[in-house]
């Protein structure tokens, strides 16, 4: 975990490799949905409240930072929004991390990751403020996500050990040089313990 908090900037690394991360992700969803055009009028079931209408104009790695600095949440609650995140995309596999639901899901899962890990946290109406929408849509999202997550918030040592090699795995293809883009992204719980990379759903 050392190697995801250490960052010259006053950023931890694992924000900025975590929305390299889903940045990448949500192109090659959107490009996807572009060749599938009836795929946008498909239902999403629990996506549907995260589905914007339009791209936010804030990038992934904008609102993340973002949600850093105004937040003040530990580095280890992004590696738990992740966990969450891949659970909810295994829970519902129809649902793709793309453009328009990405920051919502972001600021849901963090929001979620900060309530069960830190002991002092700020309240939806803060949160809300921070992630650019209003206090009734923060709420909204919060119990539709946890929900999707069937309210499985526990996340073991094994687990957020290998989540945190995934990521740290990220940090060195980022630091390496550039080459074609890759798309691993998250572990199945049954294959957290072997550390067997798994694409996020697409």
């Amino acid at each position: 975990m050392a190697e995801l908090v250490e960052d010259p900037n006053s950023i931890p690394r694992v924000v900025s490799i975590l929305s390299s991360l889903l940045h990448r992700v949500a192109e090659r969803n959107d490009s996807l949905l572009l060749r599938r055009p009836s795929a946008a009028a498909a239902p999403r079931h629990r996506a549907a409240a995260f589905h914007g209408l339009t791209k936010p104009s804030i990038s992934i790695k904008s609102y993340l930072e973002r949600i850093f600095r105004f937040a003040n949440c530990s580095p280890a609650c992004y590696v738990v929004a992740y966990i969450y995140l891949d659970r909810f995309l295994q829970r519902h596999p129809s649902v793709a991390v793309d453009s328009f639901n990405v920051h919502r899901f972001l600021i849901t899962s963090v929001l979620a990751a900060v309530k069960f890990m830190d002991d002092v946290c700020y309240n939806n109406a803060y949160y809300a403020k921070v992630g650019g929408i209003s206090l009734m849509e923060m709420n909204y999202l919060e119990v539709d996500f946890l929900f999707g997550v069937g309210f499985d918030l526990n996340v073991t040592p094994v687990i957020f050990n290998s989540y945190c090699s995934i990521l740290q795995s990220e940090m060195v293809y980022l630091e390496a040089t550039p080459a074609p883009p890759r798309l691993h992204c998250c572990l199945s719980e049954e294959e957290s313990s072997s550390c067997q990379q798994k694409q996020l759903a697409v």
